[in-house]
């Protein structure tokens, strides 16, 4: 299948913004630059209407876009000659099966990752690692709910989870969440999902991770609630620094406290209890 490429021509701080804003269009993965913000979607059936949903959001910020078609197998020649390693401090590492095998780094994780997102350059994926870096996931049933490559699921199978859901709305994700869980030797534990919240008949999870965007965090909450056993843990992000009080509002309302938030960039993570 060929994809779309939407460019918008952007300041960084604008790119994150656009990227909230446009999270709950059917894009399956964003790349960030110095002047641009790419957007890429499987050729819709109507370009014409997607288009123009992308006009009314991001008219009133001023921005523009050009639209390019492009073939589906050159997507891991893009992402072989842009990917990097990253790290989050000692704690993780994060690289693609053709990089060497990282040193210093008390976890290593391998993701190839295709049309999903979560690489751990993006700021709210490293911060939702900076907080699992504090919680003890030895004997735990974790819920990853949007899992996109499958990261911060096979973060939480590396730190001793025993048994972990993982879903996301996306066929690309979810394959893409398999073959990762493969490669990191974690399968036995890691259960990949196709679909939304009603596909997953799990509850009383320990830890819940959503690094999804506001507009799904807030509409999930109560669901979230239930699934979470008593005394667990949930932490959220794909949230703009300017949505805080909004969500943190709504959070209290479903019964969740907030116990530490962490800023990166534009963005907010939050672990709740």
């Amino acid at each position: 299948m060929n994809y779309l490429q939407y460019t918008f021509p952007a300041t960084p701080d604008l790119q994150e913004i656009l990227v909230a804003l446009l999270g709950d269009l059917p894009f399956d993965t964003f790349e960030e630059g110095s002047e641009n913000l790419m957007a890429f979607v499987p050729m819709p059936a109507d370009v014409a209407a997607l288009s123009a949903e992308v006009q009314e959001i991001v008219e009133p910020l001023g921005v523009g876009f050009s639209v390019q078609e492009i073939p589906y197998q050159n997507w891991n020649v893009i992402w072989e000659s842009n990917f990097q390693p990253i790290t989050v401090g000692d704690f993780c590492g994060v690289r693609a099966d053709f990089h060497a095998p990282m040193e210093g780094v008390q976890h290593e994780i391998i993701i190839n990752p295709k049309m999903a997102f979560g690489t751990g350059h993006h700021e709210t994926t490293h911060m939702v690692m900076q907080l699992m870096a504090d919680l003890d996931f030895r004997g735990k049933r974790v819920f990853d709910f949007g899992c996109g490559t499958g990261i911060l699921a096979i973060l939480a199978a590396k730190l001793g989870a025993v048994a972990i859901d993982a879903v996301d709305i996306e066929p690309p994700s979810f394959e893409n969440t398999l073959e990762n869980a493969k490669i990191n030797g974690v399968s036995d534990v890691l259960h990949a999902l196709l679909g939304d919240l009603s596909v997953v008949e799990g509850s009383g999870y320990d830890i819940i991770l959503a690094n999804i965007n506001r507009g799904v965090i807030l509409d999930a909450f109560p669901t979230l609630h239930q699934k979470l056993k008593q005394g667990g843990i949930l932490l959220i992000s794909g949230i703009l620094k300017t949505d805080r009080e909004l969500v943190l509002a709504e959070a209290l309302q479903h019964g969740f406290s907030p116990v530490q938030s962490l800023e990166k960039g534009n963005w907010l993570a939050v672990r709740l209890h």
